[in-house]
């Protein structure tokens, strides 16, 4: 096993995009097997309505995802907006780390901030006031208190409705705020930063208290997805084969 770094996010994995799933699985099965960790961050699920849900494919996603742990390719998980229901159930049954919003970790030497991104999109907010309810422990309670059937018809009608949100807003709102950007990474205390969320992949060069910083936005898994390969020589984009 080499000491390799791999971040991914928005696979948006559902019964409903078998091909995302196949090529998770092959992902996870064969490349992630040369890695010392593998990060995801955010919405590896579309809908994730909680760890009791064993229904095809989020058990065989377990599995596959234990089977890895267990091999030696340590794997964290960064809830999304699409699966911020991961919890203790799903740790102990993968081995999976699960992080906060934020996570700061050492990247060969340079301290590296992970987030989702969601939290960057401060322009949206009335996406950012609902993020504040939804993620509350009494709302988590109240959800996860109700039937599978009925989180699963809730989450229908969400997706239907955010479809319809996402209409009347502009793209420039759903991207992340440049201020915020800058605020959080000096917070942080960090001239890197990696997320998702925003299905806009780039590597962004940007000036942070007079130095060189870097902000870099990983892809969506739509069938051209890449993964940020890093290393202590220092990091490569690398596109994934089509799942055989």
């Amino acid at each position: 096993m080499s000491s390799e770094t791999l971040f991914i996010s928005d696979l948006h994995l559902a019964a409903s995009r078998p091909e995302p799933v196949a090529r998770f699985l092959d992902f996870i099965r064969h490349r992630a097997s040369g890695a010392e960790s593998l990060f995801i961050l955010g919405d590896l699920f579309d809908a994730y309505l909680g760890d009791d849900n064993n229904a095809w494919p989020f058990g065989l996603i377990k599995q596959v995802l234990k089977q890895r742990v267990d091999a030696g390719t340590a794997i964290f998980i960064q809830p999304g907006n699409r699966d911020f229901l991961l919890g203790e159930r799903f740790h102990l049954e993968t081995g999976c780390g699960l992080l906060g919003d934020y996570a700061l970790i050492d990247l060969y030497g340079t301290p590296t901030l992970l987030t989702h991104g969601d939290l960057l999109c401060t322009d949206d907010v009335q996406y950012q006031a609902a993020r504040v309810r939804v993620r509350s422990p009494e709302w988590r309670a109240y959800a996860l208190g109700k039937p599978l059937w009925m989180r699963q018809l809730y989450a229908r009608w969400y997706r239907f409705k955010s479809g319809l949100d996402k209409g009347g807003k502009t793209q420039e709102i759903m991207d992340v705020n440049a201020d915020t950007v800058q605020r959080i990474m000096l917070q942080y205390g960090v001239r890197r930063l990696i997320h998702g969320h925003t299905h806009r992949p780039a590597i962004h060069v940007l000036t942070l208290d007079g130095q060189s910083a870097e902000r870099f936005v990983l892809p969506e898994w739509k069938g051209s997805e890449w993964v940020l390969c890093w290393d202590a020589r220092g990091f490569r984009q690398e596109s994934l084969p089509q799942a055989g």
